[in-house]
């Protein structure tokens, strides 16, 4: 008898009857891929499907008990912020990133702390317990509280936290374990979505804090359906090149806080250390007197961060220029070129043109335009931007420059990072308090700002 099978969107999660080119959902080429059907459904009071909570029925809204949620630290200040303030009892969060990018790193020194007030289970399908004890004694994680185990069946694992009863449960990763009640191989999208239900229903259901270690893809995103990053309450990308000491921890979903937060880590011999500070970091080795660079102060939730861009103009010997954009919106990058022209009178049409992002940052807020386009007039004309000044301010298509929000945090930011000059727009939209020995250099168009500086 021939096994049935069905076809599966990678990006999307959409179910097609048979193959296509293009998904129809998501409009995504070359992401169908085939699956065997799942030949046995699990019952629902099965160990794997989670604690019963009896039958669902309607209830009125005002006989819901609400109570506030119960956040706890996980002894990482960086993850604290990026979490909204700790971690949500009985939430489910996703912890995905590149391989040997330090996601199973991170999980392992957050159990130092946790395990000094509460019962933590650590179950890893790609170490084993040997192995996880060795990386603990490197981390100086002490074993008090923490429980391994080295397991990649799912029913075996939900069988251990009935046992064991954990206020947190890590599993490294989600790509590992497998349902035995379906016939498909583990990592495939049947068994990631089967086993991600059947913990979500467990931290839904006995309260356990999970948090799920995920790899990507070649295009960055997690493995497996994106239906996946619906049914986790946070969603957190672990961000970084192996050869840069450095690493970024961004949240693409969260229901209990902004996701527009970020925490900064060193990878270094014993370990991740946080960086409380990363405009020094990212602001660290910038070169003095040089043309083409500028630093402007960007907004990553409540906390202002200075930013290093760096443009190179060079004239280009085809017919069409050459555009690359790093950390910066490719698009933004060609509109600001087109507004540097007409309305700055510089013509960089004939120039190919190279924008980059220091420290892996990307930069997706207006308030980085005017110091892209110093940047990139400061590269065209072969002239150095003064060391000690940041620029902030959109740039809109007529040259003016608007005014940006939360403008007296960035001010205190780039004063106390030692700047005593700032570009900002002429209308700053309210009172701002300037901190003293700052000196705000106030222009209302890009003429104006290309006159000033250069």
């Amino acid at each position: 008898m021939k096994n049935k099978t069905m076809f599966y969107c990678t990006a999307c999660g959409n179910e097609l009857p048979k193959w296509a080119g293009q998904c129809p959902a998501c409009k995504a080429w070359n992401t169908i891929v085939e699956q065997p059907a799942e030949s046995k459904r699990r019952p629902a009071n099965s160990p794997a499907g989670g604690q019963r909570t009896g039958v669902s029925r309607p209830r009125p809204i005002a006989e819901v008990e609400c109570t506030t949620e119960l956040r706890f630290e996980t002894g990482m200040r960086e993850l604290d912020r990026v979490l909204g303030g700790g971690a949500v009892q009985g939430s489910l969060v996703l912890v995905g990133g590149a391989p040997g990018i330090g996601k199973s790193t991170l999980m392992l020194q957050i159990c130092d702390n946790l395990c000094r007030f509460a019962k933590v289970l650590y179950v890893s399908g790609e170490e084993s317990e040997r192995q996880i004890k060795l990386r603990a004694d490197r981390l100086h994680v002490r074993g008090e509280g923490l429980y391994l185990q080295a397991e990649t069946n799912l029913e075996e694992v939900v069988e251990s936290v009935r046992e064991l009863n954990p206020d947190v449960l890590i599993v490294d990763s989600i790509q590992t374990l497998y349902n035995g009640d379906l016939s498909t191989a583990p990592g495939s999208i049947g068994q990631v979505k089967d086993c991600t239900m059947a913990l979500m229903q467990l931290a839904k259901g006995q309260g356990v804090t999970v948090f799920v270690i995920g790899h990507v893809n070649k295009e960055g995103s997690i493995a497996g359906p994106k239906v996946l990053e619906h049914m986790v309450d946070c969603v957190l990308y672990f961000e970084g090149e192996q050869q840069n000491s450095y690493r970024i921890l961004r949240a693409a979903k969260n229901r209990f806080g902004a996701t527009n937060e970020i925490g900064v880590f060193e990878m270094g011999d014993s370990g991740l250390r946080e960086v409380p500070n990363p405009s020094e970091m990212l602001l660290s080795g910038r070169p003095q007197d040089t043309p083409g660079t500028c630093v402007t102060c960007v907004m990553e939730g409540v906390r202002p961060v200075l930013a290093e861009v760096q443009a190179l103009l060079a004239p280009t010997s085809f017919n069409v220029p050459r555009r690359t954009a790093n950390g910066f919106d490719f698009n933004r990058t060609n509109l600001l070129l087109a507004v540097l022209e007409k309305r700055g009178g510089l013509m960089v049409s004939s120039c190919d043109a190279y924008i980059n992002v220091i420290g892996g940052l990307f930069l997706d807020e207006p308030a980085a335009d005017l110091a892209m386009v110093i940047a990139m007039a400061s590269s065209f004309r072969d002239k150095p931007v003064p060391g000690d000044l940041a620029a902030i301010g959109e740039v809109g298509l007529t040259g003016e420059l608007r005014s940006v929000n939360a403008l007296g945090q960035r001010l205190s930011e780039v004063h106390r990072l030692g700047f005593t000059k700032c570009l900002v727009p002429a209308r700053s939209g309210g009172k701002v308090d300037v901190p003293d020995g700052l000196q705000l250099i106030k222009v209302r168009n890009i003429r104006e700002a290309l006159a000033a500086l250069l």
